[in-house]
């Protein structure tokens, strides 16, 4: 296949074992990891856990990605789309209370093939918030929950830390079909069976900029229309050693700040707890369930 899934449009050739864009992945799926999963936001994890697949490579490559083995360093096992949708079916005889397809942007056209015939449980499309439009349409009906990224408002720094000076804009877009698809959220016996979860990742010294994400949030959705996710996990991981500004944990004044904002604005949703910025809450990559 030639690709142009993602933003970046690189028309690449992308062959069953081959992979020559960005993403650096094949036109079949490679999988890192396959299991029930507890640490997503509490109506997708529920009490039995959320039924997660996480694809290997990406589109943005991130500097300070806390999932680089899998994200830059492209571990996981190539599969069948077969062996997916029967991974999916593993995943709910678990008791998953969905199947939370992890970094999917770049798999979008093996998503539609094993999602052509509906699943019983919601299918969720956790991406960092880089979807082309164009992409999303093909999927529509066929994702009843979306928990996308806003990771910035400003193309500085997603240039500097994502090499994406059109993430602002292009996540935005995203967004807005993203709701355009589900409409509101809808719950179900404390469980969302249908919406979209905004996320935005406090960076270190980026409190203004996570204003300006919570903002627009607040402008741009009435109220129960969306949930927005404000995560304090951040760890300096990948290569944020690099980056001297961001070679640091979060303070927890920052966070503190951050919540106290969010509750201001009154965007419903959650806030995340600095003590989940420990690497015992980033999952092994080991194949596991694949």
């Amino acid at each position: 296949m030639i690709c142009n899934l993602c933003p970046r449009q690189c028309g690449a050739l992308r062959t069953q074992t081959e992979g020559h864009g960005l993403c650096r992945m094949p036109e079949a799926p490679v999988v890192a990891r396959a299991a029930l999963h507890q640490w997503e936001e509490p109506p997708i994890s529920g009490t039995r856990g959320s039924g997660t697949v996480f694809f290997s490579g990406c589109s943005l490559g991130c500097v300070f990605c806390q999932n680089e083995k899998i994200s830059r360093q492209d571990f996981g096992k190539p599969i069948t789309v077969e062996r997916l949708r029967e991974i999916f079916f593993e995943l709910i005889g678990q008791g998953a209370h969905n199947i939370n397809l992890v970094n999917p942007t770049h798999y979008a056209h093996v998503a539609l093939q094993t999602l052509a015939d509906p699943l019983p449980v919601p299918v969720v499309w956790n991406s960092g918030g880089y979807d082309r439009v164009e992409t999303l349409r093909a999927l529509e009906g066929k994702v009843q929950i979306y928990l996308p990224d806003l990771k910035y408002t400003r193309a500085d720094t997603a240039a500097r830390y994502s090499g994406a000076a059109d993430y602002p804009e292009t996540a935005k877009r995203a967004i807005l079909e993203m709701v355009r698809q589900t409409g509101p959220c809808r719950m179900e016996d404390g469980l969302l069976k249908r919406g979209v979860v905004i996320r935005h990742l406090l960076l270190p010294g980026r409190l203004a900029e996570a204003k300006e994400v919570m903002d627009w949030v607040a402008q741009r959705f009435e109220p129960g229309q969306v949930l927005f996710s404000l995560m304090s996990q951040y760890l300096p991981l990948g290569r944020a050693a690099e980056f001297p500004e961001i070679d640091r944990r979060v303070r927890p004044s920052e966070a503190r700040a951050a919540q106290a904002y969010m509750a201001a604005l009154g965007l419903e949703g959650f806030a995340q707890e600095a003590e989940s910025a420990q690497t015992e809450y980033i999952p092994p990559f080991d194949l596991t369930g694949v």
